[in-house]
């Protein structure tokens, strides 16, 4: 990954965090995003810090077309392209369908699908004058098992692991890789608990950032391009 240029979304904290720190480790330069532009620039100051590479950040919400193609165009000004997309930016709202807001259904829908779709496309046009890319989208074991209180959440992610797929068909023949992620139970701040909670039964997200290591190493020639990964053993 050695002077690759990644961009990755949500990385302020978690899994997005642990990817981004992963690339730099690998010597690649980064560029990440969130949606508080004073949790981007310390986490921009950490990672540099931690890691010694070089990494730049910028707030966008990644619900707004244009947001996103500011962010876009703020990494080409600061790397000069792009070869690697991390979408990770994602939230979760439980609740029934009764007691479901329609804000509440649209802030989902739109940031972990839409969201997507919008970095995806800004993406592609950069990935041209480079001659390919890959595209790695974080989704979920909730987009093929849904559960009650999920509605909005695994209508997200059931129809990113669809939009994921089909774009990798799309693209397989324009030198663009597209895999997905679908974790089972994480350790982060999302899920309400911290790896220091108690709950070290669950993957961290160190281990989705090997996850992408792994990924990103393979010949060219071979895509993985779905991973279900869960806890080994569940919570007793």
């Amino acid at each position: 990954m050695t002077n690759k240029i990644c961009l990755v979304t949500g990385a302020t904290r978690g899994i997005g965090r642990a990817i981004a720190k992963m690339m730099l480790e690998e010597g690649a330069q980064v560029a990440i995003c969130g949606r508080q532009r004073g949790a981007v620039d310390q986490a921009v100051a950490e990672l540099h810090a931690e890691t010694g590479g070089k990494v730049a950040g910028k707030a966008a919400d990644v619900r707004s077309h244009e947001d996103i193609a500011e962010l876009f165009r703020y990494v080409d000004a600061e790397f000069g392209g792009l070869d690697v997309l991390v979408n990770n930016a994602g939230v979760g709202i439980f609740q029934s369908v009764s007691d479901l807001s329609v804000e509440n259904w649209q802030l989902t829908l739109e940031t972990n699908l839409s969201g997507v779709f919008y970095c995806c496309r800004e993406a592609f046009p950069r990935f041209e004058t480079r001659g390919g890319g890959y595209i790695v989208n974080i989704s979920s074991l909730a987009g093929k098992n849904p559960f009650a209180g999920g509605s909005a959440y695994n209508a997200s992610k059931f129809g990113l692991n669809g939009f994921s797929e089909a774009m990798m068909l799309d693209k397989r023949n324009d030198n663009v890789r597209v895999s997905y992620i679908m974790p089972g139970s994480v350790a982060t701040e999302f899920s309400g608990h911290g790896t220091d909670s108690g709950e070290d039964w669950k993957i961290h997200s160190e281990d989705i950032a090997e996850i992408v290591r792994t990924l990103m190493k393979m010949p060219k020639r071979t895509l993985i391009s779905r991973v279900e990964v869960r806890p080994s053993k569940t919570k007793r």
